[in-house]
């Protein structure tokens, strides 16, 4: 059996949403956002750090967005990612972390797995599921910027309109 991070890389280069970088982390580079997984070493198995930065919705509308708006958006997003249960292969605790920093929302959340294929899978989904959820959480009415216009672009392509 070949070592847990051999197999973890392996897994990485085969997943077309992940491109390596010079830290020995993954980027995701089919989210509008940033988002990275670093691969760490775990008794065996390999443990997936993930780590996502959104943007505040103050920081991509061309409006003002009243303080009260703003937390009430940063709160429904925060309860919304921690309520991931379901999205990945194989039931997981996953009790994700959400803080602010400036205008970023930080989002991160670790695994173990013994299968690197399925972690990496399931890190693709959570990705995908952090981005869903923000988008879920886009309030009508504002003017947006990048990235928000690219990825309700993107939705109404989709969706053919």
């Amino acid at each position: 059996m070949s070592d847990p991070m051999e197999r973890a890389e392996r897994a990485f280069r085969r997943h077309d949403s992940f491109e390596r970088t010079e830290e020995a982390s993954y980027e995701h580079v089919t989210t509008a956002f940033d988002a990275a997984v670093t691969p760490v070493a775990a008794d065996g198995a390999v443990r997936f750090e993930l780590t996502m930065t959104v943007p505040t919705l103050d920081a991509v509308t061309d409006d003002d967005v009243a303080p009260v708006v703003e937390d009430g958006w940063y709160e429904t997003f925060a309860l919304r990612v921690e309520d991931v249960g379901g999205v990945t292969a194989t039931g997981r605790d996953l009790s994700p972390s959400v803080s602010r920093d400036g205008d970023a929302v930080v989002v991160e959340m670790a695994f173990d797995d013994l299968d690197a294929n399925r972690g990496v899978d399931d890190a693709h989904a959570l990705v995908n599921f952090v981005e869903g959820t923000y988008v879920q959480g886009i309030v009508p009415g504002y003017d947006y910027r990048e990235p928000v216009t690219e990825i309700l672009s993107r939705a109404q392509d989709a969706a053919g309109f």
